[in-house]
């Protein structure tokens, strides 16, 4: 059995198209049964944990021997800025743009998760609502929010990557679209190198509380931002 397991990872780097493959395999995989539209459904939360284990232990091309984060510095920190989505789902698609905005700085270090390389990042987050739109007051959600996350690398080249990651944390107040404090988040990003220290990302971020309350409609954002190593 070590063995088998041996020779799939080994080989899980020449498989770069299995990532998009799989996790769209496995985002669609609770929902089948009901016959509802692919990646349109939600996922339980245990299923959305076990989607970004088994994406990012199964399907990776990345190692540990670098960080694509980092590029050999030992800190980080980031600024990003992310427009709303009118979406309760865990890809939101379609694409419904909302007066909804994040904005958030964050603080990492460079860590590893199963021998992946990683970062695990301190988040300090704002959202701003602004008016009305489809039934949402989004001047109630003006909030502040603070996370602990690690993302890490699926993939990536000499000048990007390619990263997931989980965040659990807390919002200042609990509201009509989400009902509690305590929210995890979930993130697909893509990272590009405009220096040795530098870089350039864009991601989609995703916050919600896993059920834990009634209201669940969730935080979603398409969002850019620099990071700077140091």
């Amino acid at each position: 059995m070590p063995r088998i397991i041996s020779t799939f990872f080994s080989k899980a780097r020449k498989r770069n198209v299995q990532i998009l493959f799989i996790f769209t395999i496995i985002i669609n995989f609770n929902k089948i049964h009901l016959n509802q539209p692919l990646i349109y459904g939600t996922i339980y939360p245990m299923n959305k944990f076990l989607c970004c284990i088994f994406l990012i232990s199964a399907t990776t091309t990345a190692n540990a021997d670098t960080n694509p984060f980092f590029n050999g510095y030992d800190n980080q920190i980031a600024v990003n800025f992310g427009w709303g989505v009118d979406s309760g789902f865990l890809l939101p698609a379609p694409v419904r743009w909302a007066p909804f905005i994040m904005l958030n700085a964050g603080y990492s270090q460079p860590t590893e998760f199963f021998r992946l390389p990683a970062r695990r990042t301190l988040n300090i987050t704002q959202t701003l609502g602004m008016g009305t739109s489809r039934g949402w007051h989004w001047d109630k959600y003006t909030i502040p929010i603070v996370t602990l996350s690690e993302d890490v690398i699926l993939a990536h080249g000499k000048n990007w990557y390619f990263y997931s990651g989980l965040a659990v944390g807390m919002q200042a107040q609990q509201n009509e679209r989400i009902g509690s404090k305590l929210l995890f988040g979930f993130k697909l990003g893509t990272g590009y190198k405009l220096s040795e220290c530098t870089h350039l990302e864009l991601f989609m971020q995703h916050y919600s509380n896993g059920n834990t309350a009634p209201e669940n409609n969730s935080y979603a954002f398409f969002g850019t931002g620099l990071t700077y190593s140091f």
